[in-house]
Order: structure tokens, then sequence, then C-alpha cells
């Protein structure tokens, strides 16, 4: 027997949730599904049909299903958005007399539309919620029933209008008694845009996972392009780039990969850009929950803070490990029981907590949680498991504030010095004018933010951050500044920023990438964070006073632990500006040091 799209029905055992529970929602980069996540939707789909055989699912999804089926039944409409227009839907509705709230979940950005959270609307449907997910227009793969009409809008106005028209179906077709909206990824930003924009002001809360605050500086920020992320964002639509978009969003595509016109681009993205509607939010008092990883590689995480904390309605930010779609996807694709770790299904299930208590007035304990409530990167404690990972025993420290700005109690300066005996260069408590030290540009090197675009913060999330070997680190192409052995360690809060001189010798323009390490006695080491600067208009040969600040982070350096501070001109998730194989000299000029500013709690 086969599903709707043509596939198999698989039998769903243990050993398929607990991949998802050990390995997550991602496979191979980008937004390439794991197969065990499609085999689980698909099931779950054929068994709310009716036509799954006996046996394809394991006793708590299949109770899953009995449950919402004893007091539910299920449709597959065609909301109709334009004459031209259909998307498509999947809906379930409570059976009962009383009316009950309905949750519209716009589908992530996959080539699956709405197919691959069954597992999470089930669980709404099951909590007493009518659910109505869809796919926005244009996005799937136009073989599967699954995909909407149209082409693609990325969270633009024709989303916004749309969403509003899904609104108006389910009101019809739900007579619901308040409407909520929860999306991971792509349907975050637009949950959060169709509730602003909402003319009528129908919706009663959010749930934004996996999230964007500005869409413009997660694509384009400090003059640097994040080009690994568009890419990713293209090959997995459906089908080829000229039948999913149409011409006008072709253009900005081209201009965003040609690094022209690029305040167009800005333009565009911050049209699609929750940040930028955040009065209107406001003024519909929209409560909105917001759920952001802190090595997130699509939607770098302090864009998402900073429209967060611009908000001034009943608001809750989750800061968590991991990255994009990470912390929630085992909840929402299938593992609805049972734990691979502890807390894994923490981020989904206060998710729901948070509709449950805006939506059905349950008395659950939100209105006492703090405004955020930040993950301390790596905390965890782990133990080995067969094939050479690890799993968490002891979930990472979560610590309460009331804002983001509260994570930062005092700025530590460091100060960059020029070449030690060992070649590199140190952080200190005093300031060092007058030195130049110079890296060949335009190579990627062994100091990268990640390997993976999605897949490899995915592993941090699952307890298996990446090692550094700092001895691999390429002399030539980069450059190295480390403190000695911290006594007491530092607890890091907020947002580091770096300023120091660049000239480029042979360009009239650089990048730069910054990244803090945290290394170990054995040399080993961990990512912190990172952010990339592209400087344009340089005289070459001439050196310009740069700042810029780092991502967002919280994080513990253990006592002994050496901070490091790496500069190259090239990660694979960006595009580089200036001249392959020239030199970048980096300087301290006299009265404006070169200078780290570490945040601390």
């Amino acid at each position: 027997m086969t599903t709707a799209d043509g596939e198999p029905i698989a039998s769903i055992t243990d050993a398929t949730l607990a991949d998802i529970a050990a390995n997550g929602m991602w496979r191979g980069g980008g937004f390439d599904l794991n197969p065990s996540v499609l085999a689980v939707a698909r099931a779950l789909l054929a068994a709310v049909q009716g036509v799954a055989p006996a046996g394809t699912l394991p006793e708590e999804l299949r109770e899953l299903v009995a449950q919402v089926l004893r007091r539910a039944g299920v449709a597959f409409p065609r909301i109709a958005v334009t004459d031209e227009i259909g998307l498509s839907a999947f809906a379930i509705k409570q059976q009962g007399p009383e009316p009950r709230p309905v949750v519209i979940v716009p589908a992530g950005w996959n080539a699956y539309g709405w197919l691959p959270f069954m597992a999470g609307y089930l669980t709404l449907a099951a909590r007493g919620y009518h659910v109505l997910a869809y796919t926005p227009r244009g996005l799937g793969d136009p073989e599967l029933p699954y995909t909407s009409d149209g082409f693609i809008d990325i969270a633009g106005p024709e989303d916004r209008a749309d969403g509003s028209k899904v609104i108006t179906f389910a009101q019809e077709h739900f007579a619901p008694s308040k409407v909520g909206m929860m999306g991971l990824s792509y349907g975050s930003g637009i949950s959060q845009l169709v509730a602003a924009h909402d003319p009528e002001n129908r919706v009663a809360a959010v749930a934004a996972l996996s999230t964007w605050g500005n869409l413009a500086t997660s694509l384009y920020h400090n003059g640097t392009r994040h080009t690994k992320a568009v890419q990713a964002l293209i090959d997995f639509t459906g089908d080829v780039e000229e039948k999913k978009f149409d011409e006008k969003t072709r253009q900005i595509l081209d201009k965003f990969r040609d690094g022209r016109d690029m305040q167009a681009v800005v333009d565009w993205g911050t049209e699609r850009s929750p940040e930028a509607f955040v009065h209107l939010t406001n003024a519909n008092g929209t409560p909105t929950f917001y759920s952001v990883a802190w090595h997130e590689s699509l939607f770098p995480p302090g864009e998402a803070i900073e429209a967060f904390e611009k908000l001034t309605v009943p608001k809750h930010l989750n800061l968590w490990i991991g990255d994009h779609g990470a912390p929630e996807g085992a909840g929402i694709t299938g593992v609805i029981g049972g734990v691979a770790f502890p807390g894994l299904l923490a981020p989904m299930k206060e998710a729901y907590d948070w509709l449950d208590h805006h939506l059905l007035d349950a008395a659950n304990g939100v209105p006492d949680w703090p405004t955020v409530n930040s993950q301390v990167m790596f905390g965890y404690e782990t133990a080995p498991v067969i094939g050479g990972s690890r799993r968490i025993t002891v979930p990472a420290p979560r610590e309460p504030l009331g804002s983001w700005a509260q994570a930062t109690a005092r700025v530590e300066p460091w100060y960059l010095s020029g070449t030690g005996d060992d070649g590199d260069g140190t952080l200190s408590d005093k300031p060092s004018s007058g030195w130049s030290r110079e890296f060949t540009a335009g190579h990627e090197t062994n100091a990268t933010a990640m390997d993976d675009i999605m897949t490899t913060g995915q592993k941090e999330w699952f307890g298996n951050p990446k090692d550094y070997d700092t001895g691999d680190f390429q002399e030539t192409r980069l450059l190295v500044w480390l403190t000695e052995g911290l006594t007491g360690g530092r607890k890091i809060r907020g947002s580091a920023a770096l300023r120091l001189a660049v000239r480029a010798d042979e360009a009239d323009a650089a990048t730069l990438v910054a990244y803090l390490f945290d290394v170990a006695p054995d040399d080993s080491a961990r990512i912190i964070t990172h952010e990339p600067l592209t400087v344009t208009g340089l005289t070459p040969g001439t050196e310009r006073p740069v700042k810029w600040a780092l991502q967002p982070a919280s994080y513990d350096l253990p006592d002994g632990h050496r901070l490091a501070l790496v500069v190259n001109s090239r990660d694979r998730l960006y595009a580089f500006t200036g001249k392959e194989n020239s030199t970048t000299a980096l300087t301290s000029p006299i009265d404006e040091e070169a200078l780290l500013e570490l945040p601390l709690g």
C-alpha cells in the first residue's frame, strides 16, 4: 500500500523514532529531511485516513491517532486565495458541540509542504484544538499533493494576504473560539507577519519556532552576504528556480548572488521582517513566543533577539543550544514520549503550553515564566554511546532573565598584541599599539563556523559539538590571539565586540571573519560565536579602523581554559569580497588600540 504521494507506507518501529530522537530532522546539510521523519509523517497520514496496514505504528503513535479520531475528523481542503491559486491544506476538526480554538500552521520550508509535521498537528488536536496546516503558495514538489499553486513569495505581501484568507477559511470551517498560529522555520515568520497584518486582528497568540526577526540582516549583515543560507533555500523549494520564483524575485536573487544593488535586496528583506512591523504586533497586543538556537545558520540569533526585545506584548524567548529546527525537530515530527535525553521535548512542550494558556485559558504557569530563558551552551553532561558519539545525561542549565539585555553584567577588555614567541598574538589587559600582522586572504580555513549548514549545529543539540584542533589552523591564512589559562573561567553572556584596523595591500575591499573559541589545555577547541565583516572602499596600503559585534552567546569557559580570537577572510557560510592570495593586515593604531570587549554575566 502506498501514500498519497505514491511512496510505500513503511512500518514505524522504535528504531525509526530513535533515529529522529538521536539524530534530528535534517540530513546532509540544508533542508534535506531525515528519511525517518518522512516515514513517520507518511505513516501517520495513512493512519488518519484509515489506510495504514495493521502494525504500521508503534503503540504511542497508534494511541495518539486513535485519540484524535475518537474526537475529530480530518479533511484535505484546497483553500482558494485567488481565482488561480489554491493552497494545499490538512484539517483536523473537533466534533464536540462547544467552540474550540484553531491553531493554523503554515508549513516550513521544504519540498513536502505541510506533510513533515503530522505528529505536531495530531499533538495539537489531542490537546483540544482544531488544526489547519497549509503549504504557503508555490512551495513544494509539483508532483506531490502537499504542494500549493503559484510562485513562492518568501513571506511577502502575498503570503500575508493568503494567511488572512486562511484565517477566514478557518472561521467558516471551524467556527473557532480563538485563532492561534504556530510555525517552524518559514512558517514561523509567516505566522508573525500574518498576525501583525491581519486587518481584523484575529490572531490571539503566536508560537514562532526557529524564527527570524529581520530577514534582511539574516541574509546581509555587516556588508557580508550569507550566500550558503540563500542557496539552501533555493535548493529545497521542490523544483528549479525558474519554476518556483517569479521574475521580480529572481531579479532579487540575482542581485544578491552578484552582490549588486544590495539596497534593493535589503528593502525586499525588510518587507519580510517581523521587526519592521513590530509596531503592528504591539498595537494588536498579540502574545508572541520565540524559540531560537545559538548557532542558527539561517537566521542568526542576534537579529531575532533584537526584534524580540522591541515587543511590548506578552512574550517569551527560549534560547537553545543547536541550529535551525534542531531543538523543536524531534517533538514536532514524531517523538512524543520516551526521551533520548532529558529535555529533548522541552522546546515543543513549552510552545504548546504557550498556546494552551493563551487559547485554552489553561492555568499552566505561563504568566510566571521569565521573559527570556537562556540555555548555557554545551553546559550538558554526556556519556559515550556505541558508534563513537555521546548522549546527554544531564541537560544544560537554563538561566531566567527579565530581558536579554540583563544577561550582560559587565564588559571585560582584552587588548590584542603583536606576534609572540610562538607566532600567535596574545589577549591581555594592557593596551598594545603600533604592531601589524598579515595573512593571505581568500581561503577557507579549518577555523570555520561549522562544517555543514544546519547539521553541525544539530549535533550540538544532541550533545556532540564539533571539536576543533587549533594545531590545524592554517597560520598563513588566519591570525590567532590567545589569553593565558583563565583562573575561574569566564561566564560569557552577550555580544562580544572587536575593534582593530584593517589594511588590504592589493585590494579595495576585505572580508574579515572573527571567531571566539574555548581552547582546552590539550589545544582542542569549541566554537563560542563568530561574525563576518566586509569593508569596501579601501585605499590599498592604507589602514582603516573598524569595529563590529559578534553574535550573542551564553557560554561558560571552564577554569584553566584559554579564550582564542581567530580572524580569517573566508568562511563557507559567506561571500568573500577582496582579492584571493592578496595580503590583508590587521593593525592596532595608537590611541585606538585593537580591543576585544568580552561580555560577562
